[in-house]
């Protein structure tokens, strides 16, 4: 639990966070909304893909791994994590290196927003969010991060029915590297200058290697967390899977 508590905050929080407040969601006892920013700066920015009437799980999912590539290829950015929020869909996740002036993360937000997806409601980046993992009191499901390669699973439920395994929660994240200054005003840069050029993303099939979307089987996700020395367990059901039981630390 400490190892993902401190990922947590190395990633999402401001400086002075209490350790206690985390602790008490991963058990379940509570799901807070944390602040994401304090004193005029920001730790992260989310984008969230929830199914819609006229866009279901699925098809978010391809337009978040698109949208994901694109930040890489296009804008230099680093990978974002990806989550699933226990009710409605997928949450992308872009954290900074030192905590980000607001004007600045909120100019990213609404020019990534406005270049790659549109649809993606317009939010205030200070406005507190759940931060995975955490029990989504509405669902009764559990919000996670995720591996990317086994997003597709969740298009039709986007939670579990029990809290995933700490280890393997505190490995996804322990491979985030998060945006530093330079790169955030870079892409800054790009989006204003060629806002026309950011708006066609390419075919998932031409995503270049390395990035967001892989054809990931379950035994490369075993292999990754071995690699990690995690046991890789999960207290959940996948398609064409039996249920697996959990140890956790």
């Amino acid at each position: 639990m400490q190892e993902l508590i401190a990922q947590l905050i190395r990633l999402y929080l401001p400086a002075g966070q209490a350790p206690a407040e985390l602790a008490a969601q991963l058990e379940g006892q509570a799901t807070p909304a944390f602040a994401l920013g304090h004193a005029g700066t920001v730790r992260a920015i989310v984008l969230p893909f929830d199914a819609r009437p006229d866009m279901d799980g699925a098809a978010q999912w391809e337009r978040l791994c698109e949208v994901a590539n694109l930040l890489q290829a296009e804008q230099g950015l680093p990978a974002p994590a990806v989550s699933i929020n226990g009710a409605t869909g997928y949450r992308l996740w872009l954290s900074f290196a030192d905590a980000m002036p607001v004007a600045l993360a909120q100019q990213l937000h609404d020019l990534l927003r406005s270049a790659y997806c549109p649809a993606v409601p317009q939010s205030d980046v200070l406005a507190p969010v759940p931060l995975p993992p955490c029990l989504n009191r509405a669902s009764g499901r559990w919000a996670a991060f995720i591996h990317p390669g086994m997003g597709a699973s969740f298009a039709d439920e986007p939670g579990l029915e029990m809290r995933p395994p700490l280890a393997a929660q505190a490995a996804f994240l322990q491979g985030i590297d998060s945006a530093t200054l330079a790169q955030v005003r870079r892409a800054l840069e790009l989006l204003q200058r060629a806002p026309e050029e950011a708006v066609a993303p390419p075919a998932i099939a031409a995503t270049p290697a390395g990035l967001l979307l892989k054809d990931a089987t379950l035994e490369d996700i075993v292999r990754h967390l071995h690699s990690m020395h995690i046991e890789p367990t999960f207290r959940h059901v996948l398609p064409g899977l039996g249920s697996v039981p959990a140890r956790d630390d």
